[in-house]
C-alpha cells in the first residue's frame, strides 16, 4: 500500500509537489482552504490528482503519512494544530522535492532578511551564463519538486524564506549562503525575534567540512549567533571593512576575492550593474557561492555585468525634468530602507508607509536628516510613519493612493533630486502586493512623463 501524501496550499510550491508525489507512486491529495486559480485547477485535473478548494477535510488530512505545507499556512492557522496533535510528519516542498533528486545535484541555498532574492539572480545568471546544468527554485521561478519531474539539473539555486527553512530537515546546501538577519515576519515567530534568527540559521544544518558557508562579516546579529554555533563547513565572509584569510572584501571601489587557492582577484564596482553598499554584499555572496561550487573567478566576475536585477529593487523609472523616480517597492523593513538611502547621491523625497511590522524608524534617523528633505506617508493608517518622521525631515505629508502620493512627490522635489518608493512596510492595506504597488508607481510616473 503506497504512502499517502496531502499538500496543504496549491501555489507554485503545492502543485509542483502534488506532481512529483502523483509520479512517485504516492496516494496524493491537495487541500486548499481558498479557491485554486484555474490554470492550477486544469494541471492536477490533466495529472488525475485529487484536490479540495474552500475548505479543510480534516478526515482526510488526517489520514495522511506526510504532510507537505505551503510556506505561506501559519502554524496558528486551526488546521496546523490539529495536525501537530495528531503527529503527522510535516515538512516543505523543498524537503519533499530534495528527498526525491538524484544524488549528484548540487545546492547553493541563499536566505536573509534582504538582499536574497538579487543574489539568488545573480548567482544563477553566473552560473547560467558559464554553461552550467543550473535551476532557479525556492522562493523564485519554478518550483523544485516541479522542476524534478520536467529536467534535472546538476545545480539548483534556491531563494529559501525563513518560512520554508522552517520545515526542512534532511535537506542539505553545499553552499549555504546567509546574508543579514533583521526583525522581520515577527508575527509568525510568536514576536520573538530569537526565533526568527534560529529559523534563518536552519539553512546552515548538515553541513558537512566539504561544504562552504557564505555570510556578511559586519552583520552583528549572524555574527553573535555564529560564536555560539558549531558549524563544519568552510567560512567565506564577505565585508566592507576588511579582507579575511578568505570570502571578499568591497572598499567601494573595488571588489577583492580570494579563489579557492587563496590568490586574490580584483574587480572595478564601476564596472558591475549594481550600485550601493547591499548591492556590492550581494555581488561578493554570489561570486564567493559560484567559486565555491568549481566556477572560474575571472569568469564569473565577467558574467555578473551582463546581470539585469529584478525590478521594484531601487529599479530607475526615468526623469522627469531633472528628478529622479526610483522604485525600490520590494524594501518592505527599515533595514531595507537604510541601504536605499545610502545608495542615494542627491536629495530624496521619500514615500514610505503601509501595512508596519513594528518598525522602529530610528535606525534611518541619521541618513534621512542627511539626505530626506521630504516623506511622503503613504497607507490607510499612517499614524506610526508621522510619528516616526516628523522629528527628521522639514515636510511630512499624507497620501491615500499611489496616484496622489506620486503628485505630492512631483510638487515637493526640485530639480536634481530624486524621488525615491522605499516603503518600510508591507503593502496588504492599499495594494495586492509589493509587485503591485510598485508597477502602480512605474505606470504612473512613466504616464506623468508623457
Amino acid at each position: 500500500m503506497s504512502q499517502k501524501v496531502v499538500i496543504l496550499g496549491s501555489g507554485e510550491s503545492g502543485v509542483g509537489a502534488a506532481l512529483l508525489s502523483k509520479a512517485s507512486g504516492y496516494t496524493t491529495f491537495v487541500s486548499d482552504s481558498n479557491v485554486i486559480p484555474g490554470a492550477f485547477v486544469k494541471e492536477l485535473e490533466d495529472a488525475s490528482i485529487a484536490y479540495e478548494q474552500g475548505k479543510h477535510s480534516e478526515d482526510i488530512i488526517l489520514s495522511a503519512d506526510i504532510i507537505v505545507k505551503s510556506p505561506g499556512i501559519p502554524e496558528k492557522a486551526p488546521i496546523m494544530k490539529t495536525i501537530r496533535a495528531k503527529g503527522i510528519e510535516v515538512i516543505s516542498e523543498i524537503e519533499f522535492a530534495y528527498r526525491h533528486i538524484h544524488e549528484e545535484a548540487e545546492f547553493i541555498a541563499i536566505t536573509g532578511s534582504n538582499g536574497k532574492t538579487t543574489t539568488t539572480l545573480l548567482t544563477y545568471h553566473i552560473l547560467s551564463k558559464l554553461g552550467y546544468s543550473v535551476g532557479l527554485g525556492g522562493n523564485i521561478g519554478k518550483s523544485l519538486a516541479r522542476q524534478i519531474i520536467q529536467e534535472q539539473k546538476d545545480i539548483y539555486v534556491l531563494e529559501l524564506s525563513s518560512f520554508q527553512l522552517d520545515d526542512m530537515y534532511t535537506f542539505k546546501a553545499n553552499v549555504a549562503v546567509l546574508l543579514n538577519i533583521t526583525p522581520d515576519h515577527l508575527d509568525r515567530y510568536e514576536y520573538n525575534f530569537e526565533n526568527y534568527v534560529d529559523s534563518k540559521f536552519r539553512i546552515f544544518q548538515n553541513l558537512t567540512p566539504a561544504d562552504y558557508y557564505i555570510t556578511y562579516a559586519e552583520d552583528e546579529v549572524v555574527a553573535n549567533k555564529l560564536k555560539h554555533t558549531s558549524i563544519t563547513a568552510k567560512h567565506l565572509p564577505v565585508s566592507l571593512k576588511q579582507l579575511y584569510t578568505t570570502g571578499a572584501y568591497s572598499d567601494e571601489t573595488t571588489i577583492q576575492i580570494k579563489d579557492l587557492t587563496n590568490n586574490t582577484v580584483t574587480a572595478a564596482v564601476a564596472d558591475f550593474p549594481l550600485n550601493g553598499k547591499h548591492n556590492y554584499i550581494n555581488i561578493m555572496a554570489a561570486l564567493n557561492a559560484v567559486i565555491a561550487i568549481g566556477a572560474d573567478v575571472a569568469e564569473s566576475i565577467e558574467a555578473v555585468k551582463s546581470f539585469r536585477n529584478a525590478p521594484h529593487r531601487l529599479e530607475f523609472v526615468g526623469s522627469i525634468y531633472g528628478v529622479k523616480y526610483v522604485n525600490d517597492s520590494k524594501a518592505t523593513n527599515v533595514d531595507s530602507v537604510w541601504y536605499a538611502l545610502d545608495s542615494m547621491k542627491t536629495p530624496v523625497v521619500l514615500i514610505v508607509g503601509g501595512v508596519d511590522k513594528g518598525n522602529d524608524y530610528t535606525q534611518i534617523e541619521s541618513l534621512v536628516k542627511e539626505k530626506v528633505h521630504t516623506v511622503v506617508a503613504l497607507g490607510k493608517d499612517n499614524s506610526k510613519v508621522l510619528a516616526g518622521f516628523s522629528s527628521m525631515v522639514k515636510e511630512i505629508k499624507e497620501a491615500g493612493s499611489m496616484l496622489e502620493a506620486i503628485r505630492i512627490a512631483h510638487d515637493s522635489a526640485k530639480q536634481g533630486d530624486t524621488v525615491l518608493l522605499s516603503p518600510a512596510c508591507a503593502s496588504f492595506d492599499l495594494f495586492k502586493n509589493y509587485e503591485d504597488r510598485g508597477n502602480q508607481f512605474r505606470n504612473l510616473v512613466i504616464e506623468l512623463a508623457g
